[in-house]
């Protein structure tokens, strides 16, 4: 904002009066007027120390040098009179002027080759900053490739123990065995929903002893046994007495064994035995039924032995009757094994004895009824006498002869009828033989049953029933 020809003094006269916080006066600054003609000027500077100022402040004044009306006068009067010294004054003021410039610039100058020597300091300062920045990223960046392989192999084990973990639950609400997991103060670590009806578990419950928890389990041997297993670390195994519903069940604990091979607590395991009681149970009475039945058959083998020599007329004949018999036993005991001597058909029955003569001869129909083992014993018995006294007298002897078996049940009794016809004549006979009398102690005796037998000339005709179920 300073005319031409101020400029240069009040910058050097404000340098001044900054570097020595004091007044600068400088005389005879001339100006350049619009009109183009100097004028004398004199240039005051004082600095301005009022207390709270934020930046220091200075008072610049401008007065002149002549009066008013004098100043163009003097100004052009002396530049007449004395052109030499006033050019001695200006150049005494210029090289004043350039001095002051130089050393300013001399001054600028060491700063800029202060700062650039900063700036050289600061820039090997960020140089090796940034190199060292470089080093860390490249660490940064191993370390994150090393980050992201052990993420990895971590992510690969979460998969693996989710899936462990999964497969072990779904192994848990699939099986039906009732196990739980106790640790060394007998409190639930874990369990299969199959014992939550044992001992009336929740999820609330892990942690809880199962000791204090309410059982439905008549056991209590519990807490010694579990206490013999701690002490052992054996298996322990103990049966239960049978429960409420019937049911049998086994009592299983093994060892928890820690990494180290502790015994860290204890796995408690109830199955359900109750199919394999009942089938030592069915096996002792099999057992016993059979030295009752061995007894039996060994009586009525001995009996059928004596009538059958009684009433044979030679070895040979004896011989026959007895083994034929005898196979007819062992057909019926055959069949009685296969269904684990529980019940028989009497289809079967009757189909085996009709295979030992000749099964195209006979005609058997009737509805699917089964008999108990004795029952069907002696009725294979009955059907055998009937057809070997039909092989040797009746209708089987004949050529065109055949038999006709029905069997039928009502109010719960089984009646069976025996129809020859096709043979020779039948005439009755004076008394009954042995093959009568035998197939008569069958149904009666032992099955408490009745018989009748008629003798019709065209063939023999038996009518026979008895209880089921006796």
């Amino acid at each position: 904002m300073a005319k031409k020809g101020l400029r240069l003094d009040l910058r050097a006269a404000l340098r001044d009066a900054h570097a020595s916080r004091s007044r600068v006066v400088r005389e005879n600054v001339v100006a350049d007027e619009n009109d183009g003609r100097l004028r004398p000027v004199t240039l005051t500077i004082e600095p301005l120390t009022e207390r709270g100022a934020e930046e220091p402040l200075y008072l610049v004044v401008f007065s002149p040098a002549l009066p008013a009306e004098r100043q163009a006068e003097a100004v052009n009067s002396d530049w007449d009179t004395d052109g030499s010294a006033q050019q001695d004054r200006d150049l005494r003021d210029t090289r004043e002027r350039l001095q002051s410039t130089i050393e300013e610039y001399e001054t600028v100058l060491e700063e800029l080759k202060s700062s650039n020597e900063e700036l050289v300091s600061s820039n090997e300062e960020a140089q090796s900053t940034n190199e060292e920045l470089e080093a860390s990223k490249e660490e940064m960046q191993s370390l994150n490739e090393e980050l992201n392989t052990v993420n990895t192999e971590l992510n690969s084990k979460v998969e693996e123990l989710h899936r462990a973990n999964s497969d072990l639950k779904n192994l848990f609400e699939s099986t039906q065995l009732a196990t739980v997991f106790l640790d060394r103060s007998l409190a639930i670590r874990t369990f299969t929903p199959a014992a939550s009806s044992f001992f009336n578990l929740r999820e609330a419950d892990i942690g809880r002893p199962l000791t204090d928890l309410a059982s439905r389990v008549d056991y209590p041997e519990l807490e010694d046994h579990i206490a013999s297993v701690f002490d052992t670390g054996q298996l322990l195994e103990h049966q239960l007495p049978r429960d409420d519903n019937g049911k049998h069940h086994l009592v299983r604990m093994v060892p928890y064994r820690s990494e180290r091979g502790d015994t860290d607590g204890v796995v408690v395991t109830l199955v359900d035995v109750t199919s394999l009681a009942e089938a030592e149970e069915h096996q002792h009475l099999l057992i016993a039924e059979l030295n009752h039945r061995v007894k039996n058959m060994l009586s009525v083998v001995i009996s059928i032995a004596n009538n059958t020599l009684k009433n044979s007329a030679s070895p040979e004949d004896f011989t026959a009757a007895l083994s034929g018999r005898l196979h007819a036993m062992s057909r019926a005991y055959g069949l009685l094994s296969a269904t684990n001597w529980k019940e028989t058909s009497v289809r079967d029955l009757v189909r085996l004895e009709a295979e030992a003569f000749d099964p195209q001869r006979f005609d058997m129909s009737g509805p699917d009824v089964r008999i108990k083992p004795q029952q069907g014993l002696s009725l294979a018995m009955v059907i055998h006498e009937l057809a070997t006294n039909a092989s040797k007298y009746g209708s089987l002897s004949a050529p065109e002869g055949s038999v006709t078996i029905q069997w039928s049940v009502a109010g719960g009794r089984l009646s069976l009828v025996w129809t020859e016809k096709g043979g020779p004549r039948v005439d009755k006979p004076d008394g009954d033989g042995f093959g009568i009398t035998l197939v008569k102690g069958e149904i009666v005796y032992r099955l408490n049953g009745n018989i009748e037998t008629f003798f019709d000339p065209n063939g023999l005709k038996a009518e026979m029933s008895f209880e089921l179920g006796t």
